[in-house]
């Protein structure tokens, strides 16, 4: 070999210590050229790969960290803008925990309908806490990194508690369908079987339908950039830092989830719609007005979780004129309101919630 300059020896050190990120046919022109390194003839034997190109390749395999930027644009803010967020984390652990305690020591309150609205509430403290804490630390201390394994976890339950409220709204649209079309059979149809199986069930193509995605972005290179323009990450977001094809990712990540959550919609719609028809054939006016005061509480929780939801895809598909620090906000809106305002619905919309809840608080007040 010939003997490298200084010049070589510069960048060599430069590009080791300094910069591991770049890509690495930069590392290959540098000791390619110049005599740097001999060309191997045809009739010698291959020399073996340099270690450092393997541990670079290795390094883009396996990253260590990214960076969330927060919300770009509005730095100045940071701090004031973490206050609200951090109010409505709060509201939604303190209401959602409530709520799960009410359900949990109160028996009149073990029936299925409840049962569904306490694993929504669970589903909603997962969802809050995977996104939430990790916002109010990059807006409030700076903590913009986050392990590669990290963004994966938060990836996966950030997706995988969308898509599992979105079942148990389908489960609560079920339930409601039952009561009103079929109340005869509601007990022996709704079973304590059968309402763990529409459980399991949930979980479970919930787990099929997400883990897909952590391995499609485990076997992409991260070579280019590992900066993340937002403050959580997600699926889609993470794959765009690759440099390698991510046509898989964009198919699966778009296409599987969107059309599960499409036909949840699509059923929950049939749903209602046999249920108002079951609703206006009723005779009475004041049955009429009780069937409907039972169904308005998952209205509203529907119309809060499907709204935000299609008009941010909206928003990031066709809303090419709304700046990106616009979006970032609403997204993390998106992600924080709902499981605050979940508890607050059912607390005012149901009686029995309602009714349970003041109890809580009267025998506080006299312990």
């Amino acid at each position: 070999m010939s003997q490298e300059s200084p010049r070589d020896e510069t960048l060599q050190s430069l590009y080791l210590d300094k910069l591991p990120c770049l890509d690495f046919w930069l590392w290959r022109l540098l000791h390619s050229g110049n005599g740097s390194v001999s060309s191997v003839n045809h009739g010698e034997a291959q020399e073996p790969a340099d270690p450092t190109e393997a541990m670079y390749n290795l390094s883009c395999y396996n990253p260590t960290s990214f960076i969330l930027v927060g919300i770009p644009g509005l730095e100045k803010f940071h701090i004031w803008i973490g206050i609200p967020f951090c109010v409505i984390y709060v509201v939604a652990i303190v209401g959602n925990c409530i709520l799960l305690y009410l359900i949990a020591v109160e028996q009149s309150l073990h029936e299925p309908m409840f049962i569904f609205l306490s694993m929504l509430a669970s589903t909603d403290l997962i969802l809050s806490t995977a996104t939430v804490p990790k916002l109010l630390s990059n807006l409030w201390f700076g903590s913009q990194e986050i392990t590669f394994s990290g963004c994966l976890t938060q990836m996966f339950f950030l997706h995988f508690s969308f898509v599992v409220d979105s079942a148990i709204l389908l489960a609560m649209a079920f339930d409601r369908y039952v009561a009103i079309c079929l109340p005869l059979r509601y007990n022996t149809i709704l079973t304590p079987q059968v309402i763990v199986k529409i459980m399991v069930s949930i979980v479970v193509r919930s787990f099929s339908v997400i883990l897909p995605d952590v391995f499609l972005l485990k076997r992409l290179p991260f070579c280019k950039t590992r900066v993340i323009p937002h403050t959580y990450c997600e699926h889609i977001g993470v794959a765009r830092l690759s440099s390698a094809d991510i046509s898989i990712n964009i198919w699966y990540g778009f296409s599987v989830p969107l059309m599960t959550v499409v036909s949840d919609v699509i059923l929950i719609a049939v749903s209602y719609i046999f249920i108002l028809r079951a609703v206006f054939l009723l005779s009475s006016q004041g049955a009429r007005q009780k069937a409907l005061s039972t169904c308005g509480s998952h209205v509203c929780v529907i119309l809060m979780f499907y709204t935000p939801a299609f008009f941010s895809i909206l928003a990031h598909r066709f809303g090419h004129s709304v700046p990106r620090n616009v979006l970032i906000l609403f997204a993390n809106f998106y992600v924080a309101i709902p499981p605050a305002l979940n508890p607050v619905v059912y607390g005012v919309k149901t009686k029995q919630i309602q009714d349970k809840f003041l109890l809580f608080l009267s025998l506080r007040k006299t312990q």
